[in-house]
C-alpha cells in the first residue's frame, strides 16, 4: 500500500511532521498514523477550530482520533476529542422518546438519541477557553456511567460520530423500507421521517458549528457489520452481542450510513476512503 504521506500535498510532510508521527504508537496502523499527522498539520495551518470527524460504525475514528491527540501534542497543541457517542440520552430518556415518537429510539445511534444541546454547550465552553463537564456512556449497560471534567487549555475541538454532517435525506427517499427493520417496524415511515427531521433541526446546529469535516468512507454496509463485529471482541465475555444482533444493530444505522456514502463525502473537507479490509486507499484534502 502507498504512504498516505504520497497521497496528499508535500507541504503536509514536513520535517514537524515526520518527527511526530515517529513518536505516535507503533502498535496503531501505520495509514492511521500517517493521517493523524497529516490531519493535525492541516487544521494547524488552516487555523480550524472546530472540526467534525464522521464514517461509519468501525471505521476507526476513535483510533484515529486517540493519535491525533497525540500528533498535536508533539506540534504544542491540545486537540480536545468529543464523541457524539458520550452524548447519548440515558437508557430512561430514549425510552421516554420511544413511547412518545416511536419505539425504535429505543435503540442508541440514530439521530434523535443524543443530547446535542448539551454537546454544543461543551463546544462552546471549551473554545471560550472554560472548563466543562460532559456525560460518560457505557455501552456494556446501555447508559451513562457519570461525567468526566475537561479543563483548559483548548486549541481545537474534534467531534467525532458516525453521523456527524449528515444532513437530512430528499423527501423521495424516504418512502420505501431500505431493510427489514424498516419494512417490519416502521411501515408508515414514523421512524424515518422523525430521524430526518432530526437532522433538519437540532443536528444542523452541530454541523454549523463545524470549520473542518473529515469523512472516512467506509466500501458498504456489510464491511460496517464486519467491523463492528470486531470491536464486540474489545467487551468483557458477558456483554459482546452475536452476529444476529449485530446485524439487527446496524439496520438502524444503514439508511444514513449509505445516504452519506455520496452526501458527506461531496462536501467534506477530507475524504478519506477506505477498502474492504479496512486501509486507507485514498486521500482528498480539499
Amino acid at each position: 500500500m502507498p504512504s498516505i504521506f504520497d497521497l496528499v500535498d508535500a507541504s503536509y510532510k514536513t520535517d514537524v511532521a515526520l518527527a511526530s508521527f515517529k513518536k505516535l504508537d507503533p502498535n496503531a496502523p501505520r495509514d492511521y498514523r500517517e493521517l493523524a499527522v497529516i490531519l493535525a498539520n492541516y487544521w494547524r495551518q488552516h487555523d480550524h477550530k472546530v472540526i467534525g470527524l464522521s464514517g461509519g460504525q468501525g471505521a476507526g475514528k476513535s483510533t484515529l482520533s486517540r493519535l491525533i491527540e497525540t500528533a498535536s501534542l508533539h506540534l504544542g497543541e491540545h486537540v480536545i476529542v468529543l464523541g457524539l457517542d458520550e452524548f447519548y440520552l440515558t437508557r430512561n430518556e430514549r425510552e421516554r422518546l420511544a413511547n412518545e415518537k416511536h419505539a425504535l429510539f429505543a435503540t442508541r445511534g440514530p439521530p434523535g438519541t443524543h443530547d446535542v444541546s448539551r454537546l454544543l454547550d461543551a463546544i462552546d465552553g471549551l473554545v471560550a477557553g472554560r472548563s466543562v463537564e460532559i456525560p460518560q456512556f457505557d455501552k456494556g449497560v446501555d447508559d451513562r456511567s457519570g461525567t468526566r471534567r475537561i479543563d483548559p487549555p483548548c486549541h481545537r475541538v474534534l467531534i467525532e460520530g458516525w453521523c456527524v454532517g449528515a444532513n437530512p435525506q430528499p423527501e423521495y427517499m424516504l418512502t420505501e423500507p431500505l431493510n427489514t427493520l424498516e419494512l417490519k417496524h416502521d411501515s408508515d415511515r414514523t421512524w424515518r421521517h422523525a430521524v430526518n427531521g432530526y437532522l433538519t433541526e437540532t443536528y444542523a446546529e452541530l454541523h454549523d458549528r463545524l470549520n473542518s469535516l473529515v469523512y472516512l468512507r467506509v466500501p458498504d454496509i456489510d464491511s460496517v457489520t464486519r467491523w463492528r463485529l470486531q470491536q464486540e471482541e474489545d467487551r468483557a465475555p458477558e456483554q459482546r452481542r452475536d452476529i444476529e444482533w449485530i446485524s439487527q444493530f446496524v439496520q438502524h444505522y444503514q439508511r444514513i450510513t449509505e445516504w452519506m456514502y455520496d452526501d458527506v463525502a461531496g462536501r467534506a473537507d477530507v475524504l478519506v476512503e477506505l477498502d474492504a479490509n479496512h486501509r486507507v486507499v485514498a486521500t482528498t484534502l480539499r
